[in-house]
């Protein structure tokens, strides 16, 4: 289940987690031995996250072992170019379904399977409640071990942003943090390849100690050949795109084709388009493509995004990351792309970009003033079109209009809609590591001629 995840960047088992650390008012070796307490102060619940973290390592181990278990029994089953005779046939079919069955139990009841087979050999006679319970407590002795053993290494990864950073590099927290490990728990550091991975991220808001449960990121797609826009923010435009099955979706814009792969993977059963300029982004599209066996779902053409070919009100849904302008310029006007973009799509369509903060700024100061003065010189739609773009004037990371569009958009179908006919619905703030960006939405309420 965590591994077919399609937003999250990276999973980790919670250690602790607390209140940010206060470096405005007490000395530097104030705050070293408050670091320090993140692994002195509780070891349990370092032991038990060590536990869970073995378990799921197992777990996972077995399952692959029984996962290629049974390819060999399938290829083993049909060897080709034999005439199998009917019995061979019904045989091999029950032998599959018992493999089945066995993968099923294994996967499932892996860890209850295992503690079954240790209380029959005590010969105990124990609840389930109870199985349960010796279970966590045995994986818990068995991290405990893991303190007198020399076996188990680790490194740290740390992050540090916002007052933190002022005071203290990522490298001194780790470094600090690695000396207490050694002490508290007798691990050996190992930089390079560690059993272990502990991850620290402190800020102004938390201080988050944790265990990555993967070593490889699930922004890392093993369909997609050739990396674009990171995929989990792919995932998240088509998935406020709300696509239907049977519509017709474009990216004027699509690059390596990153937004297309990661929809047609989840919304199989849609007709999309994508669209760009550069030989070199459309070839490395099609190679993805083929790569992740999609070339026959995805169609691909050669042309600019404000002269696209297509009939007006055409398209259904709209999904493209704009050009930032640092790999690739962006030489015409923001504008005169979402005008495009508008004529192209249909009443009711919906249109998400992913906008960088320059992108963004400029189109809030382009709805502004688009909004007519009253006569006392004032925007008279302003306090309306906050509202739509930020609900009760707050401000944060996210900020959504309303989960409904008919909701949303009634209040604006009285205001003079920023750019045409099309009316921003939601917004959300996103990281793309170093850079920040902004998920926008938004939905065509009317024909251009009207």
């Amino acid at each position: 289940m965590l591994k077919k995840l399609k937003s999250a960047e990276r999973l980790f088992l919670l250690i602790k987690k607390q209140f940010p650390l206060n470096v405005s008012s007490v000395s530097k070796g104030k705050i070293l031995s408050e670091i320090q307490r993140l692994i002195n102060d509780d070891p349990e619940s370092w032991l038990n996250a060590i536990s869970t973290w073995k378990n799921l390592l197992e777990l996972d181990a077995k399952k692959d072992k029984l996962f290629q278990r049974a390819a060999l029994f399938q290829r083993a089953a049909n060897p080709p170019k034999r005439k199998v005779e009917e019995n061979d046939i019904i045989s091999a079919k029950k032998l599959k379904t018992k493999q089945l069955q066995e993968l099923q139990e294994s996967g499932e009841c892996l860890l209850e399977k295992q503690t079954e087979e240790e209380t029959q050999e005590q010969g105990d006679f124990l609840t389930e409640r109870e199985k349960s319970q010796e279970a966590f407590q045995n994986d818990v002795v068995k991290a405990a071990d893991a303190k007198n053993q020399n076996d188990l290494t680790f490194r740290v990864s740390c992050r540090c942003s916002g007052a933190i950073a002022k005071t203290f590099t990522a490298q001194e927290v780790g470094r600090i943090t690695g000396i207490a490990l050694m002490k508290q728990f007798g691990w050996k550091a190992d930089l390079r390849n560690p059993n272990l991975e502990i991850f620290i991220h402190l800020n102004d808001i938390y201080s988050v100690v944790g265990i990555p449960v993967f070593r490889i990121p699930l922004a890392s797609r093993a369909y997609i050949k050739t990396a674009g826009l990171r995929s989990t923010i792919a995932w998240a435009l088509a998935s406020l795109a709300e696509i239907q099955a049977g519509a017709f979706v474009l990216d004027p814009m699509c690059g390596l084709g990153t937004i297309l792969l990661e929809a047609a993977k989840e919304w199989p059963d849609v007709y999309y388009v994508g669209a760009d300029v550069s030989d070199s982004q459309l070839l490395g599209a099609y190679d993805n493509l083929k790569a992740a066996g999609l070339k026959n779902k995805i169609e691909l053409l050669q042309v600019s995004v404000i002269d696209l070919p297509l009939p007006s009100e055409s398209v259904d849904v709209i999904i493209s990351d704009i050009p930032f302008g640092k790999k690739f310029k962006l030489g015409e006007d923001i504008k005169s792309i979402l005008q495009e973009m508008e004529r192209v799509l249909h009443v009711g369509g919906a249109i998400v970009l992913l906008l960088s903060e320059e992108h963004h700024r400029r189109l809030k100061d382009d709805e502004q003033s688009s909004i007519p003065l009253n006569s006392e010189g004032s925007h008279t739609g302003e306090p309306s079109i906050k509202k739509c773009l930020k609900p009760g004037g707050k401000t944060g990371t996210s900020e959504t209009v309303s989960s409904s569009f008919e909701a949303s958009s009634q209040e604006c179908l009285d205001k003079t809609p920023p750019f045409g006919s099309l009316v921003p619905v939601e917004c959300h703030k996103v990281s793309l590591g170093r850079t920040d960006a902004f998920i926008c939405k938004y939905r065509k309420l009317h024909s251009l001629g009207l």
